[in-house]
């Protein structure tokens, strides 16, 4: 999805989060836990193409910029870094919003070479919300330095979307990584994200509450991921859905598209 109409419901939903894009921009969204060389990875593909400010009625600092690839025109938002997206914080719940209603074209997780492990756990969270993911792994030259070797192939494979090996303090890979980003984008590379399994007895569990969500509220998006979230205890989005609030935002629209740009504003109505 290239955002080209400054009319159109996809503008006037990030405009509720504070982002404007250009004409024909591509929105590319900037995730990872801290201390991953995620500020790195923007400030170096920005340049001084950069503003920063606070996302609409909090104090959590916005960071969003700039590139160009081959003729293309990209607006990058640098999200909060989280280690989750399970709403714990107004951090994971600002970048958790963004990820489902934002509707980014691609969303780069940038995660740390020497410790994989630990930062595979959003990089499955974002999973399960888009398909239009590249997996950044970030300071190779610590892992190279530990003695530490990332099968990139492997982990690509494993995961079902393109990961691109980086050094963004340097600029090593970052051309490799914008465009792989490009390739997502415009369907050359095609990505079947890991989306592991839950127990029968879960699976028909949230495939009810799913099925449930949708008849009290036609339209709405992501129904599994919100049956997810209700299961696991989500209290605002319970809130929500109880007192009629998700159905009075969607019926107030008219395209689906329009519906889903309501529901980013949950979070500020706390």
């Amino acid at each position: 999805m290239t955002h080209n109409c400054d009319t159109c419901p996809a503008h006037a939903h990030l405009a509720q989060m504070g982002i404007r894009l250009g004409e024909g921009s591509r929105l590319v969204a900037l995730a990872g836990n801290p201390n991953t060389g995620k500020s790195s990875v923007f400030n170096a593909l920005t340049g001084l193409k950069q503003h920063v400010g606070n996302w609409p009625g909090k104090t959590v600092t916005r960071a969003e910029g700039g590139f160009a690839f081959q003729g293309q025109h990209y607006k990058l938002v640098d999200l909060p870094g989280t280690y989750s997206l399970l709403s714990a914080s107004q951090d994971e719940e600002i970048s958790r919003n963004f990820l489902l209603f934002g509707r980014p074209d691609c969303t780069i997780v940038v995660t740390d070479a020497t410790a994989l492990e630990r930062n595979l756990n959003l990089v499955l969270q974002v999973l399960e919300i888009t398909a239009k993911v590249v997996v950044c792994v970030n300071l190779m030259d610590e892992a190279r330095r530990k003695g530490i070797e990332v099968d990139l192939r492997s982990l690509s494979r494993d995961l079902g979307v393109p990961a691109v090996p980086t050094v963004a303090r340097t600029k090593e890979g970052l051309h490799d990584l914008v465009r792989t980003v490009a390739e997502v984008i415009d369907g050359t590379i095609a990505t079947k994200p890991l989306r592991p399994g839950h127990p029968p007895d879960v699976e028909a569990a949230v495939g009810e509450v799913a099925t449930l969500i949708e008849q009290r509220v036609p339209g709405i998006p992501n129904a599994r991921w919100m049956a997810y979230r209700l299961l696991d205890g989500d209290s605002r989005i319970r809130q929500a859905l109880e007192s009629g609030e998700l159905a009075d935002l969607v019926a107030a629209q008219g395209t689906p598209a329009e519906r889903r740009a309501t529901l980013v504003s949950l979070q500020g109505r706390q």
